[in-house]
């Protein structure tokens, strides 16, 4: 029998024996023996089923039928193997034939597939409904959340052309300061100064694309956060994993089917104010909830962290500007640019990179707002000098600038030497870079 046969008549035995292990467990009633006991039952009737089929199988091929039909009923079908791969931190499902992941920044086409549309929306459907969602005609979108923390956006006909439509965005292993620099996101110089930051308690905005590592950032960034203050965090979908012991997490919530109920993050944001927080944590401003956010900045929440979509600095800036307008305050834009100014102390930029290497490409410092302009200086960033092997390669830079916020972090009994600042690729060290410069020679 070909091979491309083969599968099919796997697939439809799979299908089959799924349906009948459905129809033959009472899993409502098994559900109360717990989760262990409950897959013991259903790897069991499923073995036994298969014994009464006719189709010759090895040990291999039954053992892996065995677990594709474990994960229709307790996981995500097809796509739950890619679930236990912590290197994947992608899932797209554009239908049934084509399933793509990211794995180590690649995105790469599988050779996983659906039955058909139906079983993808099945799927989808099964989702929703463990997280008290609904998915239909009338309702076509769905965010989730699932127990792993992994983030689900799910889409199907009339609004999607292609078919029903699964987007998860996974996470894994909690990533260190170590692997930042191990993987070449940042320089341990550069992670010097954003821990003094943090520890300083200056603003911080971290800004980049879609999937350029922000939520990831600022979880490794919060873990210098002392255990003694009290933390309110603000999240769409809730992905950020903060170590501290007082820590108080809200997330919105979506309209329900009779668009009804819906409580957006500025609600939250002002709220949030109301609950003693010595520093919130948004996980991304979005819109008018910016406002709230400067203003605690503004009024001793310093510390606080945010993140934004943006491509470069001045676009975050010029973004923050359009959510603050936005508002219904009717605030001059000269009056919005101050407020920004005065809240914001550092703008952290990431970028994916050719290849899928993520990298902290600027590290800036905003000074002030002068001449109908923002003041920024950048303190790091990062040269890419080409491409090798399809992967951009390239060198991070220290820019020359000694912040004008070094007193500030004295204060709080952090010191940074004025020297870590001097202009040089940061492949140089201080002391080499020092004895050339005396010597005559341009680093």
């Amino acid at each position: 029998m070909p091979a491309a046969e083969s599968d099919r008549s796997l697939d439809r035995l799979k299908v089959e024996i799924h349906r009948r292990v459905v129809e033959t467990l009472d899993l409502e009633q098994l559900e109360r023996i717990g989760p262990e006991h409950l897959r013991r039952a259903v790897r069991e009737r499923t073995i036994a089923l298969l014994k009464t089929t006719p189709h010759l199988m090895n040990e291999v091929q039954r053992e892996r039928l065995v677990e594709d039909i474990l994960a229709e009923v307790f996981g995500v079908g097809p796509i739950e193997r890619y679930m236990n791969d912590p290197a994947v931190t992608d899932i797209l499902v554009n239908g049934p034939d084509h399933v793509y992941i990211e794995r180590n920044g690649r995105l790469e086409l599988t050779a996983t597939r659906f039955a058909d549309d139906a079983h993808v929306l099945q799927v989808i459907q099964r989702i929703a409904s463990r997280v008290g969602r609904r998915i239909d005609e009338s309702s076509a979108m769905v965010d989730a959340r699932l127990p792993d923390g992994s983030r689900v956006n799910a889409i199907i006909p009339p609004l999607s052309l292609t078919g029903p439509v699964i987007s998860i965005r996974r996470f894994g292993a909690k990533l260190s300061a170590n692997d930042l620099v191990a993987s070449g996101t940042a320089a341990p110089e550069m992670l010097d100064l954003l821990y003094a930051a943090v520890k300083g308690r200056l603003n911080v905005l971290v800004s980049g694309g879609t999937g350029t590592g922000k939520t990831t950032l600022l979880n490794i960034l919060s873990a210098q956060i002392s255990h003694d203050e009290r933390l309110v965090t603000i999240e769409d979908t809730a992905e950020l994993q903060l170590r501290q012991p007082h820590v108080i997490r809200l997330e919105t919530r979506p309209s329900n089917i009779e668009g009804a109920g819906e409580v957006r993050q500025r609600v939250l944001v002002r709220n949030s104010l109301r609950m003693r927080p010595d520093r919130i944590i948004v996980g991304e401003v979005r819109g008018p909830e910016a406002v709230d956010m400067l203003s605690a900045m503004n009024t001793g929440h310093e510390g606080s962290m945010t993140t934004i979509h943006a491509n470069d600095t001045r676009d975050a800036l010029s973004r923050l500007e359009m959510m603050v307008a936005a508002s219904d305050l009717n605030v001059p834009i000269s009056v919005a640019r101050r407020q920004i100014a005065s809240a914001i102390d550092l703008i952290i930029q990431l970028a994916r990179l050719k290849g899928g290497q993520r990298r902290i490409v600027r590290i800036s410092e905003l000074i002030g707002y002068r001449r109908k302009q923002f003041v920024v200086r950048d303190l790091f960033h990062f040269a890419q000098t080409g491409v090798s092997e399809g992967i951009a390669v390239g060198e991070f830079h220290v820019s020359g600038h000694v912040p004008t916020f070094l007193p500030r972090l004295d204060v709080a009994g952090i010191t940074l030497p004025p020297e870590m600042f001097l202009a040089r690729p940061l492949s140089m060290p201080v002391d080499q870079l020092q004895s050339r410069t005396n010597a005559g020679e341009r680093p």
